[in-house]
């Protein structure tokens, strides 16, 4: 992409004023004046994808928006997945490759956005190598695998002025306006206590690890796969997808579900980064009654606390309760008698103020208002799919928006308008990885003096420097801030 980060062919979007060419030259004329409804190529976008036989498959497809789109490279390690062959049939001259690094030299100056939709552990690397060379990018949440990742990508997008938005979709979810405007009026006051809750995790979790490797299928590049993370043997107790519970790759539940659903306080609450953080796990007896703690994998069930500091908009501290792996609140005086929990129950926000109580489902979905006066409220329906220009609605919104952003460009009025770019979304990654944090933390021992230590558990809370990345009360906790990477892949 050109140093002015617009589309790399500098023709792109632009009219020529002079009203007529010298014969044989070639111009490109702007959809308006060929009619309604008719795209021109100038206003496609070239995308490529990176890890799309999972969820990054819609990422693709949405991004693509039925032709709005073109897309002119796939990379996946695994070229086995039913997906990848699913997408490489759809988009037959699409360049195909397995390693990003690869793509991106050889089709550098055809790109203009990349999606990025592997495992955590390598969203950063794959998103800073396509923002070093000027390239937009959609990345999947969490945004990072680490705290010290989302601080660099979000200073990144910053510094090459790329269009940036994660995959968290219920922020652009039109009902989350809806509760922002509640509030905004103070029908719930100033927010004291926000609980959150998820049935993840739905994979396995809280289980030994694997003793022994597996055969590597034959199209998968394993190498690849673990980028920068430790060198271990494959095994599908770890791909496809089952590598969400295990630290080396993934960020369990918080990571899975966390940028979901603490959307919605903070875009609500305006909140910053948190002060305290503290947990508990659940314990897995396997054998001689001695509780298992294993350092390489996510608990099956977790219990954090978070502590901020009051906003601009929220004249309250809050205490940020989440809970996983099916363990949910209490149920609030403020829900009335005969209310369900959202989501039925399995995933849920309520944001608990001194006037009222705001609740909803995963997404933001269907937010209902209880004051204490007695005020009931429901957030109007969700539109219907339709379209406005090249957008669909509510399917593909996000990834839909988030293009429209990148053929505007970085200043624009549209790369402003979008839910999640990563002046948003590293902040809300940042403070979902502390509660992973805490629950990494939550089995070491402290040193001493004298070479001996004490157990984490029952210690007071870990006390974060929020601007330098940092615990200030218990140093052994920042080990879990940034991870070591593998020769050849540190992130820089």
């Amino acid at each position: 992409m050109s140093q002015t980060n617009q589309p790399t062919d500098p023709t792109r979007r632009k009219f020529l004023q002079t009203g007529a060419l010298a014969a044989g030259s070639f111009f490109i004329v702007p959809r308006h004046v060929l009619g309604k409804g008719f795209i021109a190529p100038s206003d496609k976008l070239n995308i490529a994808s990176v890890g799309f036989g999972g969820k990054g498959a819609s990422d693709l497809n949405n991004s693509y928006n039925n032709g709005a789109n073109n897309v002119v490279a796939l990379c996946d390690v695994d070229w086995g997945l039913q997906r990848v062959k699913e997408n490489f049939t759809k988009f037959p001259n699409a360049k195909r490759y397995k390693d990003f690094r690869e793509m991106l030299d050889k089709e550098g100056k055809t790109i203009d956005a990349v999606t990025v939709s592997t495992a955590d552990h390598t969203h950063a690397v794959v998103a800073m190598a396509a923002m070093q060379r000027g390239k937009h990018v959609y990345v999947q949440k969490p945004l990072t695998h680490n705290i010290h990742e989302a601080r660099m990508l979000t200073e990144a997008a910053r510094k090459y002025k790329v269009v940036t938005q994660m995959g968290n979709q219920g922020s652009s979810n039109p009902q989350q306006k809806e509760m922002v405007d509640w509030f905004d009026k103070g029908l719930i006051g100033n927010v004291h206590t926000v609980h959150l809750w998820t049935n993840r995790p739905v994979w396995p979790q809280g289980i030994p690890v694997p003793q022994a490797a597996s055969e590597t299928p034959v199209d998968l590049d394993w190498d690849l796969w673990l980028g920068p993370a430790q060198k271990v043997g494959y095994t599908p107790a770890y791909h496809p997808f089952k590598w969400r519970g295990w630290w080396n790759f993934g960020a369990g539940a918080l990571g899975d579900i966390g940028c979901h659903i603490m959307d919605v306080p903070f875009r609500v609450l305006g909140l910053g980064y948190p002060t305290q953080v503290e947990s508990s796990i659940s314990s897995v007896f396997l054998k001689d009654w001695t509780p298992e703690y294993n350092p390489e994998g996510c608990p099956p069930s977790s219990h954090v606390e978070l502590q901020f500091p009051q906003s601009s908009k929220n004249k309250s501290a809050v205490k940020m309760i989440w809970m996983d792996g099916g363990l949910r609140p209490f149920r609030p005086e403020m829900l009335p008698a005969g209310e369900p929990f959202p989501e039925n129950g399995e995933n849920g926000v309520f944001l608990i103020g001194d006037k009222g109580m705001i609740a909803c489902g995963m997404y933001g979905d269907n937010p209902k208002l209880y004051t204490k006066s007695g005020d009931r409220r429901e957030a109007a329906p969700k539109p219907k799919a339709g379209t406005a220009g090249t957008v669909s609605l509510p399917e593909n919104g996000h990834q839909a928006f988030w293009t429209e952003a990148c053929k505007a460009g970085f200043n624009s009025k549209e790369h402003k308008a979008l839910t999640s770019s990563f002046d948003f979304a590293g902040p809300l990654t940042e403070s979902v990885l502390m509660g992973n944090l805490a629950i990494r933390s939550y089995t070491l021992r402290e040193s001493k003096a004298d070479g001996k230590g004490f157990n984490y558990p029952g210690r007071k809370q870990l006390s974060w420097d929020g601007k330098n990345m940092k615990i200030t009360n218990f140093d052994e906790a920042n080990q879990f801030v940034s991870r070591n990477y593998r020769d050849g892949w540190k992130l820089v």
